[in-house]
């Protein structure tokens, strides 16, 4: 299915051969390092759903949490521990080869980076959840803690009854470019902790969700509009509650659709879509609710948004072409234990991945973009021979032997 490349690593060049799917996963019992796992990901292959290459990260395995969604041209690949506060560049131009790039930790006065995503100049705009440093001395909890997102109470930040953090605009190199801080002085006590963001170049915008991953703070309910050109903060907005129960609660993932709208997932497992983004009077309505918490990255795909449910175990598929009024049109159930949270697409094989909470196994499943009908990959198997990508018990091939956790997974392009 794919033919032979030619990738460029440092002064060298290399043959490749192949499709991967790349994961950012942890150390399980938090004693080793963070690593990149290269997974074949070509349908066609003899060794499709098997591992093909590792590289250790260099930083401890503390909450290995997201990397970039998409596979950027350069193909350096941001990923990061959360509650350790670090991120490595990993260079993935041989992907057979993966290494290390360069790490880094706080940037211009910002701690905590959350997401990452690509400008048009190739720099990545980051999400970092706090001005200051947090020092991490124990974990909170909090009302609708963020399940396996918690981070340490904030010992150092001081007695403010609000917290902010900031956007970071981050070349290859993890050096700082620009930034700006989420701080609104119209709204003091509000947690502006910058959770995701989705650059619009073309509307000149960058959209900012705010939710703690700290599971002591208060929820958030906001989003903020800022000027792409100069970091500008514009606006800072509450999100729809609908029908008062908890759709609006922690606003995360934020995704464009064909129509130019923006969805946000939130933690509440409400949808929220947000137009007129572009003027200084942005509109969020709640358009959909799905049961319980804890959902997790949503994926668009023409006009279907994909969403992680965790307590049906489930991928669910939405309709948008309505705008304001989806409509269910797919659900599978990936297995009976299983709480779903990153979904990534692939329109090379049309493939959707899937990681969980705290779960050891990554599943692959088929998407029909005429219909949106989801269903399990079983010819996607580990050499244990069941359905899905084990990550437990396994000695890696960069030379470490252990149970590892996936967070972030990414396919090459």
């Amino acid at each position: 299915m794919f033919a032979i490349m030619t990738v460029l690593t440092g002064s060298a060049s290399a043959a490749t051969v192949g499709h991967y799917l790349f994961a950012w996963a942890g150390d399980a019992d938090s004693k080793g390092e963070d690593f990149l796992a290269v997974i074949d990901a070509d349908p066609a292959s003899p060794t499709y759903g098997k591992p093909m290459a590792s590289a250790a990260s260099g930083i401890r395995s503390q909450q290995a949490h997201h990397s970039e969604y998409w596979m950027p041209a350069s193909q350096l690949l941001f990923a990061n521990d959360h509650e350790a506060g670090k991120t490595a560049i990993m260079d993935i131009r041989d992907p057979l080869h993966p290494r290390v790039h360069v790490t880094f930790g706080d940037l211009d006065g910002f701690s905590h980076p959350h997401s990452f995503l690509r400008l048009p100049n190739g720099h990545v705009l980051a999400s970092f959840q706090v001005e200051g440093h947090l020092n991490h001395a124990g974990m909170g909890a909090g009302d609708m803690g963020h399940e396996g997102h918690e981070m340490p109470p904030a010992t150092d930040i001081g007695a403010r009854p609000g917290v902010h953090g900031g956007l970071v605009e981050i070349d290859d190199e993890g050096r700082a470019v620009r930034s700006a801080s989420t701080a609104d002085p119209g709204r003091p006590n509000d947690f502006l902790m910058a959770y995701s963001l989705l650059p619009l170049p073309d509307i000149d915008r960058v959209l900012v969700t705010n939710s703690p991953m700290r599971g002591e703070d208060r929820n958030g309910r906001t989003y903020q509009i800022f000027r792409l050109s100069d970091l500008k903060r514009l606006s800072t907005n509450d999100l729809d509650p609908g029908n008062g129960q908890y759709g609006e609660i922690n606003p995360e993932e934020a995704r464009r659709a064909p129509d130019g709208s923006v969805y946000i997932q939130t933690l509440g497992c409400g949808i929220e879509r947000v137009t007129a983004i572009a003027t200084d009077r942005p509109r969020s309505k709640l358009v959909w609710q799905f049961p319980g918490s804890n959902c997790g990255v949503p994926t668009i795909v023409s006009h279907y948004l994909i969403e992680s449910v965790p307590i049906l175990h489930a991928i669910v598929v939405l309709d948008i072409r309505q705008g304001d009024r989806p409509v269910e049109v797919g659900r599978t159930t990936i297995n009976p234990v299983i709480q779903p949270h990153w979904t990534v697409y692939d329109p090379v094989t049309r493939r959707l991945a899937v990681t969980g909470h705290e779960e050891d196994r990554l599943y692959m499943l088929t998407f029909d973009e005429r219909t949106g009908a989801l269903a399990i990959d079983a010819a996607f198997r580990d050499v244990d021979g069941k359905t899905g990508f084990n990550f437990d018990g396994k000695t890696w091939p960069h030379g470490w032997s252990g149970s590892a956790v996936p967070h972030g997974v990414v396919f090459s392009r």
